[in-house]
């Protein structure tokens, strides 16, 4: 289902059709809420061969696993579109979200699922080796690398963390300390006490042999073979279209990158405005970021309930809503039955 046609207004809209923001619109749907996703299909797992680590699901293909879940969603109701936001604005009564080529739709609520970008290493090749034999979590492909020849390009705060956990799958890591002063210290004494060598000198280039990783290419000319290379990306959540909102990204304390600060529940500091996945919490898997979709939506769900019972409540108080109405007019009907009653009680004394 494409953006054409589309138009009129929901009660909650998700921005992004990844693990969290599917699970959202398959909680809210089932909730008999009215929700449409905004998917713009870049998925950032997309160049992954398989989704690891998910139970029931451990390997399937990351398209498979969305194309799930859309039919999920739209077997409830909701409504599921490939598209653009290009901004999103509050109004009087909740927000409009205009997509590219000018289409607006209306919702009470927002759950942001935009998820993040990469920002890797500038080495030449190996943006075309992402998600394939360059990898940065051991949890999600360090299975399939087990026992291979593994380095990992010290690219940020978490390196030699990286290099100790890849250790655990593989006897053979070596460190490349890239553009970054060796490690030293407590860091230097972990990694030579796990047999972990570290390589001075800046990474220029990937060796690839049959289009497979074959070695990592030095300043000086040497290749270091490698099957597999770890790196650390710069983690960017994709929240520009929401500074019209008041949100911005947040530098991450990690030093991983940024994110969009939330509470427990997923609720932001813009009111009406909840975040799941990978936009709000840079280490979730496919597992984690579609749990806590489905526990924002769950609070979202529970707070439009909120506002719907208050207003219930004043209406059902008002004077002039239509149960008022009918007491008032039982009333006045029993005070003039009462006072012809009485003024025949009278007559009749008389």
């Amino acid at each position: 289902m494409t953006t054409d046609g589309l138009g009129g207004s929901y009660e909650v809209i998700v921005l992004g059709g990844g693990a969290a923001g599917l699970s959202g619109a398959l909680m809210l749907a089932r909730s008999r809420r009215t929700v449409l996703v905004i998917d713009a299909g870049a998925p950032r797992n997309a160049p992954a061969e398989g989704v690891h680590g998910l139970l029931a699901r451990d390997g399937m293909a990351p398209a498979e696993l969305l194309a799930r879940g859309r039919a999920e969603v739209r077997g409830y109701g909701g409504h599921v579109v490939t598209g653009e936001v290009t901004a999103v604005a509050r109004d009087a009564s909740g927000f409009t979200v205009t997509l590219a080529g000018g289409s607006t739709v209306r919702a009470l609520r927002l759950l942001v699922a935009t998820g993040l970008v990469d920002g890797l290493p500038d080495v030449p090749g190996l943006r075309a080796r992402w998600g394939r034999d360059v990898l940065h979590c051991p949890y999600c492909h360090g299975w399939e690398v087990r026992d291979q020849a593994v380095g990992v390009l010290a690219s940020g705060p978490m390196s030699v963390h990286q290099a100790l956990l890849f250790r655990q799958l593989s006897a053979d890591v070596t460190y490349f300390a890239h553009t970054t002063p060796p490690p030293a210290g407590e860091q230097a004494r972990q990694l030579a006490a796990r047999g972990i060598d570290v390589v001075r000198g800046e990474v220029t280039a990937l060796e690839i042999v049959d289009d497979r990783l074959a070695g990592v290419r030095l300043g000086d000319g040497t290749v270091v073979g490698r099957q597999a290379l770890v790196v650390a990306p710069t983690m960017i959540a994709r929240l520009g279209i929401l500074a019209a909102l008041g949100l911005h990204p947040t530098e991450h304390p990690s030093g991983l990158g940024d994110y969009l600060p939330t509470d427990a529940t997923g609720r932001t500091e813009a009111p009406g405005v909840w975040a799941a996945g990978n936009v709000t919490d840079l280490s979730a898997q496919v597992g984690t970021a579609a749990a806590a979709g489905a526990t924002a939506a769950a609070h979202l769900n529970a707070d439009l309930v909120a506002h719907e019972t208050s207003r219930a409540v004043a209406a059902h108080h008002s004077p002039f809503s239509p149960r008022s109405e009918a007491r008032l007019c039982a009333l006045v009907a029993g005070d003039q039955f009462r006072h012809n009653h009485g003024l025949r009680t009278m007559k009749l004394l008389r």
